[in-house]
C-alpha cells in the first residue's frame, strides 16, 4: 500500500534509540526527510548515520532538551529550515516507565523528579506541537502523533501512567483544535516492547529465574502467565512503527482525537 509519504518532512523526538528510532527508520525507508532528536549529540549522529546508510533516506540529526522552549524552537526551525518544511511530528522522546523516584509509593515520590517526568514528556510534546503546528497550517497537512505508554491503564505508576494518560487529554484536545487545518493528531500506547534495553532486561529476569533468557521471555509471555498478552510475545519496535507510520499516512484522514493500544492484546479489561 502507497501510504503517501515519500517526500514529506518529520520530527522524531527520541529518535537516537528505541521504539523512536524504530519510527525513524520506518519514516525513511517510506521516503519521508526525518529529522531525529535527543540530548546525547554523539549516539544521536551515530545513529542518523545508522539509518540513512540502512534506508537510503535522508536522516538527519538535531540535539534539543525538549524542556527548553528555546531549544524545541531552534529544533524545529533547524528541521524547517534543511526541509524547507514539516509535515509530521512524533513524541516519542522520555524514558520508558518514568524516573525510579517517581514510580514507588506515594511515601518514596520525590516531587522534582515527578515534575521533571512530566517535564519531559508531557510538557515536551506539548512544546515541540506549539512549535510545529504554524509549520503545518501553511502546508495545509499535518500529523502529531504522540508515544504514550499502556501503564496509563494499570494502577501503580505515579509518574508513567499519570504522564500517558495525561497525553491522551492532550491528543483530543489538539485534535479538535487542528482538524480543520488538515492536521489530525493521535497517541499510541505501546506495551513492552522489544528495544536495545530488552536483551539486558530478559538477562537479569533469566536469572531471577534460573533459566536461559530465551525461557525467561517464554515463561514471561506464556497464555495466563501474569505479563501475558493475547499474542503471547512481545510486541517489537518495529511494529509500533508499522501503526504509527500508518497514523503518519494520507490513509488515515478518518483517525483523530484518538488512542491506538499497541502491546498484543495486554491486560483483560474490555474499552469501549
Amino acid at each position: 500500500m502507497d501510504l503517501g509519504l515519500k517526500g514529506k518532512h518529520a520530527i522524531v523526538t527520541g529518535g537516537s534509540q528505541g521504539i523512536g528510532k524504530a519510527i525513524a527508520r520506518e519514516f525513511a525507508r517510506e521516503g519521508v526527510n526525518v529529522a531525529i532528536v535527543a540530548r546525547n549529540k554523539d549516539q544521536l549522529a551515530a545513529t542518523a548515520k545508522e539509518l540513512s546508510a540502512e534506508t537510503g533516506g535522508r536522516v538527519i540529526a538535531l540535539a534539543a532538551d525538549v524542556t527548553s522552549k528555546e531549544q524545541v524552537e531552534a529544533m524545529v526551525a533547524a528541521a524547517v529550515a534543511q526541509f524547507g518544511g514539516l509535515h509530521i511530528l512524533v513524541n516519542s522522546g522520555a524514558s520508558p516507565g518514568g524516573s525510579a523516584g517517581a514510580t514507588g509509593p506515594i511515601e518514596t515520590v520525590i516531587d522534582e523528579v515527578l515534575l521533571s517526568d512530566f517535564n519531559v514528556k508531557y510538557m515536551g510534546a506539548l512544546r515541540c506541537a506549539r512549535a510545529a503546528i504554524p509549520h503545518m497550517k501553511q502546508a495545509g497537512w499535518g500529523r502529531i502523533i504522540s508515544i504514550g505508554g499502556n501503564n496509563a491503564r494499570s494502577n501503580g505508576n505515579l509518574s508513567g501512567g499519570a504522564r500517558n494518560a495525561a497525553l491522551v487529554h492532550y491528543t483530543k484536545t489538539l485534535a479538535d483544535q487542528l482538524g480543520r487545518f488538515g492536521i489530525t493528531v493521535n497517541c499510541i500506547h505501546p506495551g513492552a516492547t522489544r528495544t536495545e534495553r530488552t536483551p539486558r532486561m530478559m538477562a537479569a529476569r533469566a536469572a531471577e529465574l534460573g533459566v536461559t533468557p530465551e525461557e525467561a521471555e517464554k515463561r514471561t509471555y506464556a497464555p495466563d502467565a501474569p505479563r501475558s498478552n493475547a499474542i503471547c510475545r512481545m510486541v517489537d519496535a518495529t511494529e509500533v512503527a508499522y501503526v504509527t507510520a500508518f497514523l503518519a499516512s494520507d490513509k488515515s484522514w478518518a483517525i483523530s482525537g484518538e488512542l491506538v493500544v499497541a502491546s498484543g492484546g495486554a491486560g483483560r479489561s474490555v474499552y469501549y
